[in-house]
């Protein structure tokens, strides 16, 4: 029933029937009266996470006599923001700036909103819904999706969510907005959250005539200026088998390199040697490596294709940072124990091919390859 057809069936006026509804405030001779209710609310458990009844009578209160926001927050001991939250939503703004805040509808209503589960944004979207799983099923991360949401969708906020939603609505117990299998085409491709782990600690490697970063053209760690690449390898099951990437460090444009025969050092330099033999000029300035004993042929490599080795100081991975980046995001498709060696060129340049037109957060949510052609245009 509406509200007036319901105050017709029980015999009194509307006028009645609201403060049977909202309550009373206390007015002359009449007393302050709590709405009537079926049943009676339970007091959260949580005294702190949760404003109370008492609070909310105290806001309307102090709302009539004038208060300010801070000066009411200071009261009950909560951030301004939280009571400014709680009038904002639960209450009427009236002409002269004043708000109008009904303490009783404003508890039932927040007690009706707190029962979980719930049905998530997602899932009561069936639009916003499909593109989310399509965009999960071609691998995108939920950050990249998000922000595809916003560029598709500019003026429907209805459409828009953040990357933790999506993560919430795979990953939480109890929620069946997505399906729960497109975890695996996430970048980890966990069933479930887990916290990070420290890194593993490193020992440093025996390469000679080293060429330490800390030498490197300071063109290459601003990333003003393209042709600067970092690299590494990927093992494979039992690391018998592996698969070179160098990612250029200005457009993070991803090239992957078949080894075939094995990642001793001769082997890396001739595929290495190869791949960078192929780049345009411009594009050849320098390559960044860890202290791995692959590249224990880097002066051999360097005299091949005048391209300078530099490495790393050891456990410092984040001095290859794209790199780092790239090679998780590989592991979507080459995952950890796998055998690397049955894959063929063909097959490394379709998956470099899928990532560099991945739309990139670091390059105003471009794609690697869209960032490398302006800069071979220019």
């Amino acid at each position: 029933m509406s509200f007036v057809e319901a105050a017709r069936a029980v015999g009194i006026s509307t006028r009645t029937g609201e403060r049977w509804r909202n309550g009373r405030g206390a007015s002359g001779r009449f007393k302050a009266a709590p709405p009537v209710n079926a049943a009676p609310v339970a007091e959260p458990t949580d005294s702190m996470r949760y404003l109370h009844e008492a609070d909310r009578v105290h806001i309307a209160d102090r709302l009539r006599e004038r208060a300010g926001i801070r000066a009411i927050a200071a009261e009950l001991g909560r951030s301004p923001s939280t009571i400014s939250r709680e009038v904002r939503r639960n209450g009427t703004a009236l002409a002269d700036g004043r708000w109008h805040y009904r303490p009783y509808s404003a508890q039932r209503r927040a007690d009706a909103r707190r029962p979980r589960p719930k049905t998530g944004k997602i899932g009561r979207n069936p639009e916003l819904h499909d593109f989310i799983q399509s965009h999960l099923a071609l691998r995108w991360s939920p950050e990249q999706i998000c922000h595809a949401l916003r560029r598709h969708f500019l003026h429907r906020p209805e459409m828009h969510v953040s990357h933790e939603t999506i993560y919430q609505a795979l990953y939480s117990r109890g929620r069946t907005d997505l399906r729960r299998e497109l975890t695996g085409a996430l970048r980890t491709g966990r069933a479930r959250r887990r916290p990070r782990r420290l890194a593993d600690r490193r020992r440093s490697r025996a390469v000679k005539n080293m060429v330490m970063i800390s030498q490197r053209p300071a063109e290459a760690a601003d990333r003003a200026v393209a042709g600067h690449w970092e690299g590494d390898l990927i093992l494979g099951r039992q690391k018998h088998s592996a698969i070179a990437t160098l990612v250029e460090r200005s457009t993070r444009y991803l090239l992957l390199v078949h080894l075939p025969d094995g990642y001793n050092s001769a082997a890396v330099r001739d595929a290495l040697i190869t791949t960078v033999n192929a780049l345009p000029p411009q594009l050849k300035r320098s390559l960044t490596w860890d202290q791995g004993t692959e590249m224990a042929a880097h002066h051999g490599f360097s005299i091949a294709t005048n391209v300078p080795v530099y490495f790393c100081n050891p456990g410092s991975p984040w001095q290859r940072g794209s790199n780092e980046n790239t090679n998780g995001l590989l592991r979507q498709y080459f995952p950890k124990g796998t055998d690397l060696s049955t894959h063929t060129p063909e097959d490394l340049q379709a998956v470099a091919a899928e990532l560099n037109s991945r739309p990139r957060k670091t390059l105003g949510w471009e794609t690697p390859a869209e960032r490398l052609h302006k800069l071979l245009a220019a």
